[in-house]
């Protein structure tokens, strides 16, 4: 089961997109550095349809995006809520943060129009950095994930 522990619209994880981001509890990537350990403990609230509809009653008209901040623990079950928020809302697109460095086998990206890749390492830096090992990649039509991890460095 998917938890969250809390959510907040923000305007720099995903470039040029007003995003619902979702922070998911139970994160398996242990990151050194990381900046909320405690979304490491499996704590937090069932985040399910229900509660993404409860979302979007609220906010559909202020975002563009909705993010899964997470949820790597359990990628089918965020697979199926992405694509509940792609059916149910199409205006709206929907992005994955994933700490892992590649994609779980036999993922299906087209519920996605953006997934982050990497684990954070604090002496490689966030996406801002030139050095980063994190890439955040754009779902084009035919399934090929575009890296447009550039646009980081350009705010």
């Amino acid at each position: 089961m998917l938890k969250y522990y809390n959510y907040d619209i923000v305007f720099q994880e995903i470039p040029n997109e007003v995003t619902l981001a979702v922070n998911i509890t139970n994160c398996p990537n242990r990151c050194k550095g990381c900046h909320s350990p405690h979304l490491q403990k499996d704590i937090g609230e069932e985040l399910n349809e229900e509660r993404i509809t409860s979302f979007m009653d609220k906010y559909a008209s202020a975002i563009t995006c909705f993010c899964f901040m997470g949820g790597d623990a359990e990628p089918q079950q965020l697979s199926v809520l992405a694509n509940f928020v792609r059916v149910h809302y199409p205006e709206i697109k929907v992005a994955w943060y994933s700490g892992c460095a590649s994609l779980p086998e036999r993922f299906d990206t087209r519920y996605f129009q953006y997934i982050k890749l990497g684990s954070y390492d604090e002496k490689l830096g966030s996406l801002k950095s030139e050095t980063s090992n994190q890439h955040l990649f754009q779902i084009q039509q035919d399934g090929c994930m575009k890296d447009i991890s550039y646009l980081f460095k350009t705010f």
